[in-house]
């Protein structure tokens, strides 16, 4: 058993870095970088006006490494940061329509480049493999 989930999580690993990097090429083609141009994905994903706190939290940063991002998002257009009109001390985010326009074609490209990466994996797969992570977040240390 132990030989198979070192296969599990080496195969894991690898396949991490395989897609990140199909997916980097993706973000580099609309002239962003994976740091960039996820927190730009997840503003969007997030119903477009997420608190930047919930941003960090998906996106599994911290709370200052976001800022920086979001600054050169902001200075490059794409992004906005104001307050929270119901708590001040809270920053809500939203996309600029500059920023809508990059991540409309960044899905659309990601969406193909899924497409073509899972085209022989059946739902079934999909779902089992989604089961299984859910199992090594819930019980990996953090």
């Amino acid at each position: 058993m132990d030989q198979l989930r070192l296969a599990y999580t080496h195969t894991l690993l690898l396949t991490g870095r395989h897609w990140r990097r199909a997916a980097n090429a993706v973000m580099e083609a609309h002239g962003l970088s994976d740091a960039t141009a996820v927190p730009l994905i997840m503003i969007a994903r997030l119903d477009g006006t997420p608190r930047q706190n919930a941003l960090a939290e998906a996106v599994g940063i911290e709370g200052p490494s976001l800022v920086r991002l979001l600054d050169q998002l902001c200075e490059a257009g794409l992004a906005l940061r104001r307050e929270d009109p119901t708590d001040r001390r809270a920053k809500v985010l939203s996309l600029t329509p500059a920023g809508m326009a990059v991540v409309a074609r960044m899905e659309a490209d990601l969406t193909r480049l899924r497409a073509a990466v899972f085209a022989e994996v059946g739902t079934a797969d999909l779902e089992a493999s989604l089961r299984v992570f859910a199992a090594l977040q819930a019980s990996a240390p953090r």
